[in-house]
């Protein structure tokens, strides 16, 4: 969708850099084993009745569908209109944000939190002696990303309000030395990237599924345990919400942490049950319901 993009990112960049002929030794560290655990009869913790022991029950409106690191957005889901207040900021007035990593250009802009993120994964990379990483695309607003579908059309770009980079929570990242496809910066993050939270948003077999063509620069975040189990069961955001729209109740374990992931449908009087004090996360589908992450206290 944004091959242009990282045509010229090759063509300007391999110039500069003679770096291109000794490529680092990629090296991929072994995946978190993920132990995942399907009920074979649901047992949600509470959806609305009497909250079980250390729990407390809370409202979940139909805003909340809206909100959250799981949103689905495609070609049939477009960015929420209600969703939450942007919180972008221009890279190039925030240096202090910049480190690891270069910027194609000075348009590019990220949520603060966002970019931390993806500072700490790239931080890891370096140790491993990949380090030559640009961000070449953010968030885009709608008249941004109009612009670019009406330059690119349909094969290579979404319509205004239907491209996860409006959502901001994607980002394109290239490399200074090779196109992503080969270059070591890209097969560091294809084996890498779930271990840090982020997804490789349009894989090569999965594009009946995403209905996008293959992109070794298109990373998304989700989160922990969620782009862990994504991989272990290799698949992409449809699949992983719609598996969990049928299961329900799925228990998973990483890194000797335990979580517990919850799909509740959502209508307009939902209530469900949260630990009193342990910690959860909730965020909407963008379609129907919210999923609730639950990291289970392991001294229960």
């Amino acid at each position: 969708m944004k091959k242009w993009v990282f045509g010229f990112v090759v063509v300007l960049l391999l110039i500069g850099y003679g770096a291109a002929q000794h490529k680092p030794k990629v090296v991929i560290a072994e995946l978190p084993k993920v132990v995942i655990e399907e009920p074979s009869k649901v047992n949600h913790p509470v959806q609305g009745g009497t909250p079980q022991k250390n729990g407390h029950t809370i409202a979940v409106t139909k805003a909340q569908i809206y909100k959250g690191d799981l949103l689905l957005v495609n070609k049939e889901h477009p960015i929420p209109s209600g969703g939450e207040e942007s919180e972008e900021a221009s890279l190039s007035r925030h240096g202090e944000l910049v480190q690891g990593f270069a910027l194609l250009d000075n348009s590019i802009r990220l949520s603060p939190s966002l970019v931390k993120k993806f500072a700490t994964m790239i931080g890891a990379a370096a140790n491993d002696g990949v380090n030559h990483f640009i961000i070449s695309s953010g968030y885009r607003d709608e008249e941004k990303q109009d612009e670019l579908y009406q330059q690119m059309g349909p094969d290579y770009a979404l319509p205004a309000g239907y491209s996860e980079h409006n959502l901001g929570l994607s980002l394109d990242i290239g490399s200074s030395i090779a196109e992503m496809n080969r270059a070591p910066e890209g097969k560091w993050l294809k084996n890498n990237a779930w271990s840090y939270g982020f997804i490789l948003r349009y894989p090569v077999d999965k594009t009946a599924i995403t209905g996008i063509q293959f992109e070794p620069w298109h990373f998304r975040y989700v989160g922990l345990p969620h782009s862990l189990i994504m991989q272990a069961k290799n698949m992409v955001l449809e699949e992983y919400l719609d598996y969990l729209k049928k299961k329900k109740t799925i228990t998973a374990t990483v890194n000797h942490q335990t979580y517990e992931i919850h799909y509740y449908p959502v209508s307009n009087n939902t209530t469900i049950t949260v630990p009193e004090n342990g910690r959860y996360e909730i965020s909407g589908n963008n379609t129907d319901g919210v999923i609730v992450t639950v990291l289970r206290d392991q001294d229960a």
